[in-house]
């Protein structure tokens, strides 16, 4: 299967300013992007990164700057997945589930709304990331009449964006994104009970 993989190449993960610096957060950003496909291609899948500017990488590069939805929906032929670049917890595991179910429409949710994954067979499908997607992609999918099915899977539902998912990659995490926040100085750390991430001083 082609999966479509955007990123973010000019600005990465701005949400992570107060703890990692522009140079850091562009690492950090291929270094999960590296791990997605991987995982992508160990699930026997294909993927091309949607870039908002020229990476070098080791799979094919699209480079397109227009906004998120616009920049999928030019590129979405069916069948083909659509996977984001920050879901370093991904596994090939967790990828072959979401590749090989069935349904027209396939949706892993994101944990705050939003849709991290999908697989798309439907010729009449459009995608629309403005706020809680994943019921935007299943009002989309009804109205023209595709069935829809879920993967409920928490590898896929974890995409890294805040400070505190800092903490999921921790614990998770297997592949070079984990390896370089550890090398960055971050560690676990537990707090009233909740646990949470510090970084050492250097």
């Amino acid at each position: 299967m082609d999966v479509l993989v955007p990123f973010a190449a000019g600005e990465p993960k701005t949400r992570l300013a107060n703890v990692l610096e522009p140079n850091e957060r562009a690492e950090f950003a291929r270094a999960m992007l590296r791990d997605v496909c991987t995982a992508i291609d160990e699930a026997k899948a294909s993927p091309t990164v949607l870039s908002t500017a020229h990476i070098d990488s080791e799979w094919p590069v699209i480079v397109d700057d227009q906004p998120l939805t616009i920049a999928v929906n030019d590129r979405l032929d069916p069948p083909i997945a659509v996977v984001m670049a920050d879901l370093a917890l991904a596994t090939p595991d967790a990828l072959s589930r979401l590749f090989e179910s069935e349904g027209l429409v396939v949706i892993a949710p994101g944990l705050g709304g939003g849709t991290n994954a999908l697989v798309v067979r439907h010729p009449d499908f459009y995608t629309d990331y403005h706020g809680a997607s994943v019921t935007d992609h299943r009002r989309i999918a009804s109205e023209i009449g595709a069935e829809t099915e879920t993967v409920d899977s928490f590898r896929l539902a974890v995409d890294i964006d805040e400070p505190d998912d800092l903490a999921e990659l921790l614990l998770h995490g297997t592949g070079e994104a984990s390896e370089w926040l550890r090398s960055a100085g971050f560690e676990l750390s537990v707090t009233d009970g909740r646990v949470t991430v510090q970084r050492r001083t250097r």
